[in-house]
């Protein structure tokens, strides 16, 4: 259903560097049931992946899982996997917020039921298999390549969602393209949100880790830590991951209101009495 008129929680004008990650939060908020849920689920799936890696690597340190060794390098490839699921999950969050974020904008209603067909989920996860390659290779190649990756490619589904581009390869052309507008700009902002959700994730998990350990070195639990560890993971990157995937699309959309002229595009169709939603598509 549309509203025109109304004013969205996303504000429609250029914004600073926390207005953007406040108008993420924002966002979550607003759609933080299928948000968090699928972040969830997938944030689950992620932790028994890894917990089976590390335990086969033997790897079990108390506070995030590997021990840096210049003789051992068994922790490289588990770390490898566990950036590139990261990067399949926020891609794939990243499509379900673009696919919010317009309506989040334009001060339109759609029910949280409609959020997943119009993610296009099908093109969005061969975007997302393919940033996870690419970034699983990054981090075997040294780590640095990773940092590439994420930043200029990995707005590549929330293009896909709110500009509705006719292929995945021509959204991962246009995340670069948008990406690297303004001297890098958005490249920069990618790489903080995820610095910021990183020191979070830390405090969270690194919290309940530290809380179950008094706990097991007074009772003698030692089980319980090993259950403690994926869980406190998972709501920590459960949170992160859906505030990242959101980030995604609110920098999208802010990167073309002051590139394109967006915001002018969407006033003048209100003006004109047009549906704005047309103006977010771009057809070329």
């Amino acid at each position: 259903m549309r509203v025109d008129g109304d004013t969205g929680i996303i504000p429609l004008r250029a914004m600073t560097a926390g207005e953007i990650l406040d108008a993420a939060v924002a966002l979550l908020r607003e759609r933080a049931l299928p948000l968090l849920s699928l972040s969830l689920v997938l944030a689950t799936s992620e932790q028994i992946l890894l917990s089976r890696l590390r335990e086969g690597a033997e790897l079990a340190p108390p506070l995030y899982y590997w021990q840096l060794s210049t003789a051992k390098l068994d922790w490289v490839p588990v770390v490898a996997t566990g950036l590139a699921t990261e990067a399949f999950i926020i891609a794939v969050l990243g499509a379900l917020a673009g696919a919010a974020a317009g309506p989040a904008l334009l001060g339109h209603r759609l029910r949280n039921r409609d959020l997943f067909k119009r993610a296009r989920p099908l093109p969005a996860l061969m975007i997302a298999a393919l940033l996870s390659a690419l970034t699983f290779g990054a981090a075997l190649a040294g780590f640095i390549g990773v940092i590439f990756v994420y930043g200029l490619a990995g707005m590549a589904t929330a293009v896909l969602a709110v500009d509705r581009t006719a292929n995945p390869f021509t959204a991962i052309g246009r995340a670069v393209g948008r990406a690297t507008r303004g001297g890098m700009r958005g490249v920069f902002l990618r790489l903080l949100g995820y610095l910021v959700w990183l020191v979070i994730r830390l405090a969270l998990g690194s919290g309940w880790i530290f809380a179950a350990d008094m706990f097991t070195s007074v009772a003698g639990w030692d089980w319980w830590l090993a259950w403690a560890v994926p869980i406190a993971w998972t709501l920590a990157n459960t949170v992160a991951y859906a505030a990242l995937g959101c980030l995604d699309a609110v920098l999208l959309l802010e990167i073309r209101i002051r590139t394109e002229g967006l915001d002018i595009s969407v006033n003048r169709a209100r003006s004109l009495g047009r549906d704005t939603a047309a103006a977010l598509v771009v057809r070329r």
